[in-house]
C-alpha cells in the first residue's frame, strides 16, 4: 500500500523482489490527497501528524477488506495473505492486520507507524503474536518521534517483531529493506503453511 499522495502504480515495482510465487496486488487508496498534491492520494487525513484518528483508519480497512472478500468470491482464498506498505500505507498494513488478524500471515510496516486506539483485532494479536516486519531510519523526518515511540511500545506486545534500522534511507526505502522484508516474508508464508487450521 502506497503512501500518502502517492498512487497505486508506486510499490508494485517490488512485486518482482518479493518471494517467488508471490501474487502481489496493490491498490489505490480512497481519498484524494488535497492541494498542493497533484494526482496523489491518501488513506486517511492526515489530522494531527503521527496521530491520525483510528477511525480513519477503521473506513480504509473496511475497503480494503471488501476489495478481499470480492477476489476471493472470484477466484477463491489463496494459502497465505499479507500486507505491505510504505507510510501511510506501513500504518494501513498494521492497521488491516489489527482489524482482521485472523486473515493475514504477516505484516510489512516501511517507515509507518501504529495508531492509537482500540481496534477488533488488538486482543487476538496479543495472544497469537502474528510476524511483523518493521523497517525504517532513526533520521525519518516525517514520522513523529510520538509516533515511533508508540509504535515500538505497542509492537512488541502484539506482534512477533522483526525490527530493523536502515541509516540513510531517511523517509524512503532501500535495496538491503526490501530484500530483508522479502526473506521476512518468505518466512512468515512458510510459517503459515506449516501451521494447523484454526
Amino acid at each position: 500500500m502506497h503512501g500518502y499522495g502517492s498512487h497505486e502504480n508506486d510499490l508494485i515495482s517490488l512485486a518482482p523482489l518479493l518471494p517467488e510465487g508471490t501474487i502481489a496486488a496493490s491498490l489505490r487508496a480512497p481519498l484524494l490527497a488535497p492541494h498542493p498534491v497533484v494526482n496523489g492520494f491518501a488513506w486517511f487525513t492526515i489530522g494531527q501528524p503521527g496521530n491520525p484518528r483510528i477511525s480513519a483508519l477503521d473506513d480504509a480497512a473496511a475497503s480494503v477488506l471488501e476489495w478481499l472478500d470480492r477476489i476471493e468470491a472470484l477466484h477463491g482464498t489463496p494459502p497465505s495473505i499479507a500486507t505491505l506498505g510504505f507510510s501511510q500505507g506501513g500504518a494501513m498494513a498494521i492497521h488491516l492486520l489489527r482489524t482482521a488478524p485472523e486473515r493475514f500471515a504477516a505484516a510489512v510496516n516501511l517507515s509507518g507507524f501504529v495508531v492509537s486506539g482500540q481496534a477488533h483485532g488488538d486482543r487476538t494479536m496479543a495472544e497469537t503474536r502474528p510476524p511483523v516486519f518493521w523497517g525504517r531510519d532513526v533520521a525519518d523526518p516525517i514520522i513523529t518521534d510520538a509516533a515511533i515511540a508508540r509504535t515500538e511500545e505497542w509492537l512488541p506486545s502484539h506482534s512477533t517483531l522483526t525490527a530493523n534500522l536502515y541509516p540513510g534511507i531517511q523517509h524512503g526505502v532501500s535495496q538491503q529493506e526490501i530484500s530483508d522484508a522479502s526473506e521476512f516474508l518468505g518466512a512468515a508464508f512458510a510459517g503459515a503453511a506449516s501451521s494447523p487450521a484454526v
